[in-house]
Protein backbone atom coordinates (compact mmCIF):
# COMPACT_ATOMS: atom_id res chain seq x y z
CA UNK A 1 0.00 0.00 0.00
CA UNK A 2 1.69 3.05 -0.84
CA UNK A 3 2.10 5.77 1.88
CA UNK A 4 -0.61 8.30 0.66
CA UNK A 5 -3.33 5.24 0.84
CA UNK A 6 -2.24 3.88 3.87
CA UNK A 7 -2.38 7.49 5.69
CA UNK A 8 -6.01 7.91 3.95
CA UNK A 9 -7.11 4.32 5.34
CA UNK A 10 -5.86 5.20 8.60
CA UNK A 11 -7.24 8.27 8.86
CA UNK A 12 -10.43 6.92 7.45
CA UNK A 13 -10.01 3.87 10.24
CA UNK A 14 -9.53 6.53 13.44
CA UNK A 15 -12.61 8.36 11.67
CA UNK A 16 -14.68 5.49 12.40
CA UNK A 17 -13.23 3.93 14.84
CA UNK A 18 -16.55 4.22 17.40
CA UNK A 19 -18.13 2.33 14.94
CA UNK A 20 -15.73 -0.14 13.95
CA UNK A 21 -15.79 -0.93 17.89
CA UNK A 22 -19.25 -1.01 18.19
CA UNK A 23 -19.45 -3.96 16.22
CA UNK A 24 -17.59 -6.46 18.40
CA UNK A 25 -19.92 -5.31 21.49
CA UNK A 26 -22.84 -5.63 19.38
CA UNK A 27 -21.72 -9.40 18.65
CA UNK A 28 -21.12 -10.09 22.64
CA UNK A 29 -24.19 -8.90 23.50
CA UNK A 30 -26.19 -10.84 20.72
CA UNK A 31 -24.18 -14.19 20.69
CA UNK A 32 -23.19 -14.07 24.78
CA UNK A 33 -24.79 -16.26 27.22
CA UNK A 34 -23.77 -14.25 30.50
CA UNK A 35 -23.62 -16.62 33.81
CA UNK A 36 -23.97 -15.01 37.54
CA UNK A 37 -19.83 -15.69 38.10
CA UNK A 38 -19.05 -14.69 34.67
CA UNK A 39 -20.86 -11.16 35.48
CA UNK A 40 -19.28 -10.87 38.82
CA UNK A 41 -15.35 -11.56 37.56
CA UNK A 42 -15.81 -9.70 34.16
CA UNK A 43 -17.64 -6.34 35.49
CA UNK A 44 -14.85 -4.81 38.21
CA UNK A 45 -12.27 -5.93 34.83
CA UNK A 46 -14.44 -3.66 33.08
CA UNK A 47 -15.14 -0.99 35.92
CA UNK A 48 -11.29 -1.09 36.44
CA UNK A 49 -10.29 -0.17 32.14
CA UNK A 50 -13.13 2.56 32.38
CA UNK A 51 -11.64 4.28 35.38
CA UNK A 52 -8.29 3.79 33.84
CA UNK A 53 -9.74 5.45 31.05
CA UNK A 54 -11.04 8.56 32.77
CA UNK A 55 -7.88 9.01 34.67
CA UNK A 56 -6.30 9.56 30.77
CA UNK A 57 -8.92 11.84 29.28
CA UNK A 58 -8.94 13.60 32.08
CA UNK A 59 -5.02 14.57 30.79
CA UNK A 60 -5.87 14.65 27.40
CA UNK A 61 -9.07 16.81 27.30
CA UNK A 62 -11.82 16.91 24.70
CA UNK A 63 -9.56 15.83 21.73
CA UNK A 64 -9.90 12.15 22.62
CA UNK A 65 -13.71 13.04 20.49
CA UNK A 66 -12.14 14.54 17.63
CA UNK A 67 -12.45 12.81 13.96
CA UNK A 68 -8.54 14.04 13.11
CA UNK A 69 -6.06 13.58 15.15
CA UNK A 70 -5.34 16.79 17.29
CA UNK A 71 -3.24 18.24 20.11
CA UNK A 72 -2.04 21.50 21.45
CA UNK A 73 0.26 20.37 23.87
CA UNK A 74 1.82 16.79 24.46
CA UNK A 75 0.65 15.90 27.22
CA UNK A 76 3.01 13.27 29.44
CA UNK A 77 1.73 13.43 32.99
CA UNK A 78 -0.16 11.31 34.74
CA UNK A 79 -0.87 8.02 32.82
CA UNK A 80 0.97 9.23 29.73
CA UNK A 81 3.82 9.38 32.13
CA UNK A 82 3.27 5.13 32.70
CA UNK A 83 1.99 4.28 28.63
CA UNK A 84 1.62 6.41 25.62
CA UNK A 85 -1.76 5.10 24.81
CA UNK A 86 -3.77 4.45 28.24
CA UNK A 87 -6.81 5.30 26.79
CA UNK A 88 -5.90 2.31 24.80
CA UNK A 89 -5.07 0.20 27.19
CA UNK A 90 -8.86 1.31 29.30
CA UNK A 91 -10.66 0.35 26.57
CA UNK A 92 -9.15 -2.98 25.70
CA UNK A 93 -9.08 -3.98 29.44
CA UNK A 94 -13.00 -2.57 29.64
CA UNK A 95 -13.98 -4.95 26.22
CA UNK A 96 -11.72 -7.83 28.06
CA UNK A 97 -13.96 -7.97 31.14
CA UNK A 98 -17.20 -7.65 29.14
CA UNK A 99 -15.74 -10.34 27.02
CA UNK A 100 -15.45 -12.09 30.09
CA UNK A 101 -18.92 -11.19 31.60
CA UNK A 102 -20.78 -11.77 28.82
CA UNK A 103 -19.51 -15.62 27.98
CA UNK A 104 -19.82 -17.58 31.06
CA UNK A 105 -22.30 -20.23 30.00
CA UNK A 106 -21.24 -20.48 26.08
CA UNK A 107 -19.30 -23.79 25.34
CA UNK A 108 -15.63 -23.36 25.60
CA UNK A 109 -15.15 -23.07 21.97
CA UNK A 110 -17.77 -20.21 21.66
CA UNK A 111 -16.48 -18.67 24.36
CA UNK A 112 -12.68 -18.43 22.92
CA UNK A 113 -14.04 -16.76 19.76
CA UNK A 114 -16.16 -14.47 21.55
CA UNK A 115 -13.32 -13.26 23.55
CA UNK A 116 -10.27 -13.60 21.52
CA UNK A 117 -12.37 -12.25 18.39
CA UNK A 118 -13.94 -9.06 20.28
CA UNK A 119 -10.19 -8.04 21.52
CA UNK A 120 -8.70 -9.44 18.26
CA UNK A 121 -10.39 -6.82 16.56
CA UNK A 122 -9.83 -3.83 19.01
CA UNK A 123 -6.65 -4.80 18.21
CA UNK A 124 -6.92 -4.21 14.87
CA UNK A 125 -8.19 -0.87 15.15
CA UNK A 126 -5.63 0.57 17.62
CA UNK A 127 -2.63 -1.26 15.68
CA UNK A 128 -4.28 1.08 12.52
CA UNK A 129 -4.80 4.40 14.34
CA UNK A 130 -1.71 4.61 16.94
CA UNK A 131 0.88 4.67 14.16
CA UNK A 132 -1.34 7.62 12.70
CA UNK A 133 -1.95 9.32 15.57
CA UNK A 134 1.95 9.13 16.93
CA UNK A 135 2.82 10.28 13.01
CA UNK A 136 1.13 13.82 13.78
CA UNK A 137 2.05 13.80 17.20
CA UNK A 138 5.85 13.71 15.81
CA UNK A 139 5.06 16.14 12.87
CA UNK A 140 3.32 18.56 15.43
CA UNK A 141 6.32 18.11 18.73
CA UNK A 142 9.55 16.48 16.93
CA UNK A 143 12.29 15.75 19.03
CA UNK A 144 10.02 16.38 21.68
CA UNK A 145 7.81 13.51 20.86
CA UNK A 146 10.55 11.34 19.97
CA UNK A 147 11.79 11.61 23.98
CA UNK A 148 8.94 10.63 24.92
CA UNK A 149 8.73 7.84 22.76
CA UNK A 150 12.44 6.81 24.00
CA UNK A 151 10.93 6.99 27.77
CA UNK A 152 7.60 5.66 27.87
CA UNK A 153 6.27 2.19 26.15
CA UNK A 154 3.80 2.51 23.61
CA UNK A 155 1.42 -0.46 25.42
CA UNK A 156 2.42 -2.23 28.23
CA UNK A 157 2.84 0.19 31.10
CA UNK A 158 5.94 0.96 33.14
CA UNK A 159 6.02 0.91 36.91
CA UNK A 160 8.34 3.95 37.25
CA UNK A 161 6.81 6.98 35.76
CA UNK A 162 8.54 9.32 33.16
CA UNK A 163 10.25 12.25 35.41
CA UNK A 164 8.41 15.76 34.92
CA UNK A 165 5.32 14.60 32.53
CA UNK A 166 3.45 17.65 31.06
CA UNK A 167 -0.14 17.93 32.29
CA UNK A 168 -2.56 17.76 35.06
CA UNK A 169 -6.17 16.20 35.49
CA UNK A 170 -9.27 18.09 35.02
CA UNK A 171 -12.04 16.21 36.26
CA UNK A 172 -14.60 18.95 34.43
CA UNK A 173 -13.65 17.45 30.76
CA UNK A 174 -15.21 14.27 31.76
CA UNK A 175 -18.62 15.00 31.29
CA UNK A 176 -18.04 16.48 28.14
CA UNK A 177 -15.19 14.23 26.73
CA UNK A 178 -16.71 11.20 27.89
CA UNK A 179 -20.86 11.23 27.71
CA UNK A 180 -21.08 8.60 24.79
CA UNK A 181 -18.06 6.21 26.96
CA UNK A 182 -20.51 6.21 29.70
CA UNK A 183 -23.63 5.83 27.63
CA UNK A 184 -21.49 2.90 26.07
CA UNK A 185 -20.88 0.93 29.45
CA UNK A 186 -24.56 1.78 30.27
CA UNK A 187 -25.74 0.15 26.94
CA UNK A 188 -23.49 -3.21 27.61
CA UNK A 189 -24.35 -3.49 31.50
CA UNK A 190 -28.18 -3.25 30.61
CA UNK A 191 -27.84 -5.87 27.98
CA UNK A 192 -25.59 -7.90 30.34
CA UNK A 193 -28.31 -7.69 33.05
CA UNK A 194 -30.93 -8.55 30.19
CA UNK A 195 -28.88 -11.79 29.29
CA UNK A 196 -28.42 -12.88 32.43
CA UNK A 197 -32.19 -12.96 32.65
CA UNK A 198 -32.41 -15.13 29.81
CA UNK A 199 -30.14 -17.20 30.85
Amino acid sequence: MADSEQEKFQAFVFRNRGALLAFPALVLAACGRPSTASALIGLPIALAGELIRCWAVGYAGVTTRNDAVTAASLVSGGPYAHVRNPLYVGNFVTAAGFAVAFTGRNSLPARFALVVGSLAAMAAVYGTIVPHEEAFLRSQFGDEFDRYCELVPPIVPQLQPMADGKGRWNPEVLLAAESKTFAVFGAMLAALIVRLRKT
